[in-house]
């Protein structure tokens, strides 16, 4: 009987203790020992690393029925970062995870095995068990190793698509093992595609490259001892990128700056790589970078051979190198430039060759190439000039001041013009004798104009410099006035905000340059506008757009946040407005309807009163001179913003007209006076904004038939009175002549009363021709005899 009762007991407790460990294994576990599995089944068992990070399990990608062994963030956006078997796929949901003879094995419903971790015997020499770290390495150690950072095999040498924190991309050269990432097929298949990312290493040399299959689409450019000399430095916001080039190991691998942020990098099937970063309790990925980060110079080869491709400007622009001349000029008239550049003058070895320095770029392609570790760059220039067949050559790192030697014997694909100068390598192209002549006679004729212009200017500079201190000490006491109170950015959080300006995050582009949104590390949203080179606009409207709105403020004027200037660089950063300009809506005949009357109607009051502010109630008296439905910005209500200050222009109290030889802004917008005689007042802008009135009407006022015109998006929901009213202020402002035109303050009060009784108008002012003599108010044509041939003839106008 004591015997019976002591089995029971036994036995109760076995069971009690086997309860414990499934339900410890339900709740929460991280290891797989020899004793269990995974199992696709009913209970969905996974692994859950210690911090609750990750999550290891199977599980169907998008639309699929296959099932795959695979780890995600266990937090939301659960992204996928690893795939065990993504060549191999499950049909049904009977597969189990497991270890045996050392491996962890997947099997199927007939237990075979349909991937494994093929560690061998000689590895591993025990037991071992898989463990899931909080980093998504999943791991297989040895249950008798007493050191726990040594593993017999782990994932993270054997990436997906997704390179997390602390893994390596790269190559461990004791062993030629190479780590690279593949994307998957599609959103439904993880299985590997031809698309890859990974580093180029030869003869001592790295580069990251993209490809699809053996084309490759970009290339960062060579490791140069500080960075990728084709990227930009590094915006370590919430990241870094460490890096080892050695004898033992070549290999890049992302670390993290800031705790609370998760961050990966991510290979689409697109064929684009990105940086993506995960803050506090966000449920979004905010892209840090994307490569190719412009669709135009990092594409690989994009200008062809021996031309450099520049895109700090706007437009990209391709050149031929120094010596070399377009292969088809009609062609690279016409902007195809793959076709490259060839010699103008064919090199023969003769004596006089010599090189040109092309500086701070990113290095041709390795293809026809060798290196020396060792040599200085004079010894490399003479072994160039001594082999026939070297056509370049470069250091091969900035380092300590520049080391080592690369020479290229073939085209000089890839090169592009980077503009940083600190850390990128200069080129050396080898050109004929002739050419070289050429070169040193227009040196030595600049340095006689040097010489010449020194002796001239030697006398004016000590004139000029009495001058500019009694400029100086008479502007010293109103520079404390002028400083503008404006927050500025530095450059790496704007190229971190716009993903290093990607095409992706282009908006828009006008006058003054390319748009693009924006997102701060804080996670507001913003929109960056870059002054380009090329632009109609310059450094002065960009100064006369910071010095005016950032005095201004008013519900109805675009917010100007702060400014960034950088080298060259020169950048405004203005508030997001998500629902983009008004002529997006107006223009656009299926987008029109989501704006009915209503709003049409609070838009045009909402812009009277931006403009009676500028013209009429704040400290400055603006014009602003650009006014069109492309600068009218929508927030998020839909509610107006005036925007683009660039041509705005400051009256004095007792001023009511200026005139100028410089006509910008909009054709089509300007008034005849300001069109025609350059003559400009605050009736300009009631003009413009006349035009607008009448684009977001879509109406034309002819016989008294407006209403029959009127744009079929606004049949449901316009108000007659209001449509009507709004056209005869719109043409009331575009009257020919100034003194005619409502005042701004009589705009608001006739947009704003229903009662108000409202002046007929007269013939528009891009109806009627008139001459530049003409000032006061008339409704008779002008006589052709009596006026220049300088005349603005238009037809009755018509929704832009």
């Amino acid at each position: 009987m004591e015997v019976f009762n002591f089995l029971t007991i036994f036995i109760s407790s076995v069971l009690s203790f086997l309860l414990f460990l499934q339900f410890c294994w339900a709740t929460h576990i991280d290891t797989i020992t020899r004793i269990q599995s995974l199992t696709d089944d009913a209970n969905k068992t996974t692994l859950i690393s210690h911090s609750q990070t990750f999550e290891l399990g199977f599980f169907s990608p998008g639309n699929s029925t296959n099932r795959y062994v695979g780890i995600w963030y266990k937090r939301k956006p659960e992204t996928v970062v690893w795939v065990a078997n993504r060549n191999t796929p499950l049909t049904d949901s009977n597969g189990e995870l497991t270890i045996r003879e050392g491996n962890i094995v997947l099997l199927n419903r007939t237990r075979s095995v349909i991937w494994s971790t093929n560690v061998s015997r000689n590895i591993a020499k025990g037991p071992v068990f898989a463990l899931l770290l909080d980093s998504g390495n999943l791991v297989v150690q040895d249950e008798n190793s007493t050191n726990h950072d040594v593993y017999v095999w782990q994932s993270f040498d054997y990436p997906t698509d997704t390179l997390l924190l602390g893994m390596k991309l790269g190559w461990d050269l004791r062993t030629g093992f190479e780590r690279y990432l593949t994307s998957w097929k599609s959103a439904d298949d993880p299985s590997t595609s031809d698309v890859t990312y990974r580093i180029s290493y030869i003869n001592g040399l790295s580069q990251t490259l993209l490809a699809v299959g053996l084309t490759r689409i970009y290339r960062s450019g060579l490791w140069n001892g500080i960075r990728f000399s084709g990227t930009q430095g590094q915006v370590q916001s919430v990241y870094k990128i460490v890096s080892a080039f050695n004898e033992e190991e070549a290999y890049i691998m992302p670390e993290t700056t800031v705790e609370s942020a998760i961050s990966l990098v991510k290979l689409n099937r697109s064929g684009f790589v990105q940086h993506l970063v995960l803050q506090n309790e966000s449920s979004q990925w905010a892209a840090m970078y994307t490569l190719p980060t412009d669709q135009q110079c990092d594409s690989y080869n994009y200008c062809g051979a021996n031309a450099i491709c520049t895109s700090t400007g706007y437009p990209v622009v391709c050149e031929c190198l120094e010596g070399f001349t377009p292969r088809s000029q009609k062609e690279w008239i016409g902007l195809s430039w793959s076709k490259g550049c060839e010699r103008k003058t064919p090199l023969d070895c003769g004596k006089g060759e010599g090189f040109v320095k092309v500086a701070a770029v990113k290095l041709p392609d390795l293809l026809e190439f060798s290196s020396n570790e060792n040599m200085s760059l004079k010894k490399c220039k003479e072994a160039c000039l001594k082999n026939c067949s070297c056509k370049a050559y470069a250091n091969s790192y900035v380092t300590n001041g520049g080391s080592g030697c690369l020479m290229w014997f073939g085209d000089l694909i890839d090169i592009r013009d980077r503009h940083v100068q600190d850390s990128d390598q200069d080129l050396y192209i080898r050109l004929s004798a002739s050419e070289i002549k050429v070169i040193k006679d227009a040196n030595k004729r600049r340095k006689r104009i040097i010489v010449l212009s020194a002796s001239l200017s030697s006398g004016v500079c000590i004139c000029g410099v009495a001058l500019w201190c009694v400029t100086w000490i008479r502007r010293k006491g109103k520079s404390k006035d002028e400083d503008l109170d404006l927050p500025t950015f530095d450059l790496a959080t704007i190229l971190a905000a716009t993903n290093n300006f990607s095409p992706a995050n282009m908006i828009g582009a006008g006058g003054f340059g390319p748009v693009y949104k924006g997102k701060l590390c804080t996670g507001k949203e913003i929109a960056v506008k870059r002054l380009s080179k090329n632009s109609g606009q310059g450094l002065k409207e960009f100064k006369n757009e910071v010095e005016l709105i950032a005095k201004l403020q008013h519900r109805n004027l675009v917010v100007l946040l702060g400014c960034c200037i950088y080298k060259e660089e020169r950048i405004l950063i203005y508030e997001y407005m998500p629902n983009k300009s008004l002529d997006h809506y107006i223009f656009d005949g299926k987008r029109c309807t989501t704006l009915p009357w209503t709003k049409h109607f609070d838009i045009v009051r909402g812009i009277a009163r931006g403009l009676l502010y500028l013209h009429q109630d704040s400290k400055l008296r603006i014009v602003h001179r650009d006014l069109k439905a492309s600068n009218i910005l929508l927030d998020n209500n839909l509610d107006p913003k005036i925007s683009d200050f660039g041509l705005a222009r400051i009256f004095g109290d007792d001023e009511k007209e200026e005139k100028t030889r410089r006509i910008v802004g909009t054709y089509g917008y300007m008034s005849p006076e300001y069109a025609i005689d350059g003559k400009f007042s605050v009736k300009s802008d009631v003009f413009s904004f006349g035009v607008v009135l009448l684009e977001i009407a879509w109406l034309l006022w002819n016989e008294g038939k407006a209403l029959n015109l009127m744009d079929v998006c606004l049949k449901d929901s316009y108000v007659e009175s209001q449509v009507l009213r709004c056209i005869q202020v719109g043409l009331l402002c575009v009257q020919k002549f100034p003194n005619d035109r409502p005042t701004t303050s009589s705009l608001v009060f006739m947009l704003e009363n229903d009662g108000a009784v409202l002046p007929e108008p007269k013939q528009p002012g891009f109806f009627v021709e008139r001459s530049s003599n003409d000032e006061g108010s008339s409704t008779s044509f002008i006589d052709q005899d009596s006026h220049s041939e300088n005349v603005v003839t238009n037809t009755m106008p018509y929704g832009r």
